[in-house]
């Protein structure tokens, strides 16, 4: 089974690029201190890279 990884929404898209937005809509994020659990993929931790400084992230 493959390791998972939590992850929070910390701040708000509006007021930033739409990619933003999203790239948040692609990890299932949708409101403010929303948490999803998602697979450690590379993919995965490329998404969150893009936005880090908007989520925390939980291994």
């Amino acid at each position: 089974m493959a390791a998972e990884i939590k992850v929070t929404l910390k701040k708000s898209p509006i007021g930033r690029s739409a990619y933003f937005g999203k790239v948040l809509k692609g990890l299932g994020l949708k409101r403010l201190q929303q948490t999803v659990t998602l697979q450690d993929t590379p993919q995965i931790r490329g998404m969150i890279r893009k936005v880090e400084h908007m989520v925390a992230v939980e291994d």
